[in-house]
């Protein structure tokens, strides 16, 4: 099942970026990052209200509010420098750039987490790494 929902994460990051692209035209980038943020934060406390998991909040530890609120901050810089560059330049080319988080996930997972970096694992990074050349180049 986390297949399906990591399949439809790209769909719908897809159409964020095209939907982004269309809609930032003469709007200023920072000013677009905060509208889209509202939308998502309405939309995530909804869902958390719909399925009744609001109640968990009590539950959460202080390592936990700390890396939550950390990974939030990545966010939120991650989607002021997307817009700003989605802004500059074209779709085409910011995207795939945007996915070599991709490449630095699988090494930063390496580092930290001590996930295993496998010679698959490091094939996928080459060839994810020289896509990504030859798409922007």
């Amino acid at each position: 099942m986390w297949f399906v929902f990591a399949l439809l994460s790209a769909v719908f990051a897809a159409l964020t970026s095209i939907l982004a692209k269309i809609g930032i035209e003469g709007v200023n980038s920072n000013l677009a990052t905060a509208i889209r943020t509202v939308v998502v934060v309405l939309m995530a406390w909804g869902i958390v209200f719909l399925t009744n998991a609001q109640g968990g909040i009590s539950g959460i530890g202080k390592k936990s509010w700390l890396f939550l609120i950390l990974s939030g901050l990545a966010t939120g810089a991650s989607w002021l420098c997307y817009y700003k560059a989605l802004q500059m330049g074209e779709a085409s080319k910011v995207v795939p750039v945007d996915k070599l988080s991709v490449v630095i996930t699988l090494v930063l997972a390496f580092i930290f987490l001590h996930e295993s970096f496998t010679p698959k694992s490091i094939a996928g990074c080459v060839l994810i790494g020289t896509g990504t050349l030859l798409m922007v180049l």
